[in-house]
């Protein structure tokens, strides 16, 4: 019998023995019930186990938890995506839609948001509901909102709700099918918010059953659900068969299961997806992008047969930062600064080291794909504007500038310190894992490295927020240490406006202030790969690079 089967039989011991208000034959007739689901998807029956469709992907991080509150990976939320559900939810083009929620309404002052909560969605069968259809309610909301910002619950979305809501009735749900967001002061971003993994419902009946264990043992309402996992080996899911978005002309999901492999080389990741093992993969690194992509970006003509790539824009702007509060660099000089900037070819990076994939920089900080993107006409890579910023700067380099990296990015900050060398700037690379990277660069230990930031939610103001000057690392994403009141004081007016126009006129002059101050210097705006066997149709990924298989089929 398969590693699945034998953990269902363990999951089985294990019930039996921590309950004694739940019924074990209840618990007994579920179980048998995903036993044999999961010998149809994972135990050697073969002639059965071609007959279902069945995604196979890998996760070479690991996944850490299942738990909505702990939805900060880009791993971790690309499978919470498909167990749980919020109030709203994205389209494809980012805007928002309805999810668990029919509607919403903002009062006159903006401070009291009103959602009117669907009949008839039910969380996944579990034991802990007593073979008893659970539906969810406005209250299931206020709990798994309370629950995210109490200091108990530790999650990683704390933040979300900080300095935003009311402090004395935050979250109100008046009857079943009405709930309240009650804020302090307007926040024009709360909807967007609303639509990220730590706001997903959860029943609190499940979250105190299993405790600190819930992340292994998630129980959502979701197109699939839960079956096992083997820590290290492999993680499943099942096709949850009673979908709120399902209708008979319209299934939802339309494949049996996902299958989630954690095999950290990706090299042997690439291996196993060539060879039919997988059938999707995403995430090109430096050391074999060469040998599945052109240098156009498109796949190679070996690969055509079987595969198709699928690139689209993500919202990550990859950049380097300076960090302006170290006044014992040149860096402290802004011509300095932007003579790096001008002599940077972000062009011939993205064809030569990035095979095409990403945008070069020609910009603010906020990326292709969003609203506040603001394109300029110059182009940044000018030799002769870069010497002229040097000179101005009178900057006279007794020793090379420190630029901090992790391996991934080396390629990248070598042609970085070729490209300054050009000029008269020298530079010296220094290649930390990037957990030191992450920890030194929050401490305000490093005067120049890399750095990216990729959207929480599909706002410009989660960009600007990374140069506000209350958000200074280590309590928030201000890494590179930026104070300008000005700005300061734009930004909170953003939080609070309203008008499309208006705020759209606010982005531009915070992306001008911040071109001005120099900052970081931007590299490029980042886009998703993914490339999937040719017989997967329906695979659909947002500029979040969230992954949609709520339509996906084998033909």
């Amino acid at each position: 019998m398969s590693v699945i089967c034998n953990l269902w039989l363990h999951r089985s011991k294990s019930l039996k023995f921590k309950s004694k208000q739940i019924n074990r034959s209840i618990i007994n007739r579920f179980l048998v019930v995903i036993h044999i689901t999961l010998m149809l998807i994972s135990c050697k029956n073969e002639s059965q186990n071609e007959q279902k469709q069945i995604i196979r992907f890998n996760s070479p991080t690991g996944i850490s938890s299942l738990d909505p509150a702990f939805a900060r990976t880009q791993e971790n939320i690309r499978t919470v995506n498909q167990l749980f559900n919020g109030l709203l939810q994205l389209d494809d083009n980012l805007n928002i839609i309805p999810a668990i929620a029919k509607n919403y309404t903002v009062s006159s002052d903006a401070k009291t948001y009103t959602f009117v909560i669907k009949k008839g969605i039910f969380f996944h069968n579990d034991p802990v509901f007593k073979n008893e259809k659970r539906e969810v309610t406005a209250n299931d909301f206020v709990y798994s909102f309370n629950r995210i910002i109490n200091p108990n619950t530790a999650s990683d979305g704390a933040w979300i709700f900080n300095e935003i809501i009311d402090r004395t009735d935050p979250f109100y749900a008046p009857n079943d099918s009405t709930l309240e967001i009650n804020l302090k002061k307007p926040f024009t971003p709360l909807l967007r918010m609303l639509t990220m993994a730590y706001c997903y419902v959860v029943p609190q009946e499940a979250v105190e059953y299993y405790g600190d264990s819930y992340g292994k043992n998630p129980v959502g309402t979701g197109p699939f659900q839960f079956a096992n996992w083997a820590d290290g080996i492999k993680l499943n899911l099942i096709k949850n068969e009673n979908y709120y978005e399902s209708t008979p002309a319209n299934p939802i999901p339309k494949i049996d299961a996902i299958s989630i492999c954690f095999v950290q080389s990706k090299q042997t990741e690439l291996l196993d997806f060539t060879q039919g093992k997988l059938d999707l993969f995403t995430g090109l690194e430096s050391s074999f992008k060469d040998e599945i992509l052109t240098v156009d970006g498109t796949l190679k003509s070996e690969y055509k047969n079987n595969f198709e790539l699928k690139k689209s824009p993500f919202l990550n702007t990859e950049y380097l930062a300076f960090n302006l509060e170290d006044s014992t660099s040149p860096v402290q000089d802004v011509n300095f600064r932007k003579a790096i900037h001008h002599s940077i070819d972000r062009i011939k990076m993205i064809r030569y080291l990035r095979n095409g994939v990403g945008k070069p920089a020609n910009g603010g900080f906020c990326p292709i794909g969003l609203p506040a993107y603001e394109a300029t006409k110059e182009y940044q890579y000018n030799r002769y504007l870069a010497q002229k910023y040097l000179v101005k700067s009178a900057v006279k380099q007794t020793k090379p500038l420190i630029l901090t990296t992790t391996a991934d990015y080396l390629d990248l900050c070598i042609l970085v310190q070729k490209n300054c060398a050009d000029i008269g700037i020298q530079i010296k690379i220094d290649v930390v894992p990037s957990s030191i990277l992450k920890q030194q660069k929050s401490a305000g230990d490093l005067t120049f490295f890399r750095s990216s930031w990729i959207a929480d939610y599909p706002d410009g103001e989660n960009y600007m927020a990374c140069f506000y000057s209350k958000n200074k690392a280590p309590i928030g994403p201000n890494y590179t240490r930026y104070n300008n009141p000005e700005f300061d004081t734009e930004y909170l007016q953003l939080l609070s406006e309203t008008d499309p126009i208006k705020r759209q006129d606010l982005f531009v002059s915070l992306q001008h202030k911040l071109g001005v101050d120099q900052p970081y210097i931007l590299l490029f705006y980042d886009e998703s790969i993914w490339i999937r066997s040719n017989k997967l149709e329906n695979i659909k990924v947002n500029p979040l690079n969230h992954l949609d298989l709520r339509q996906a089929y084998f033909r």
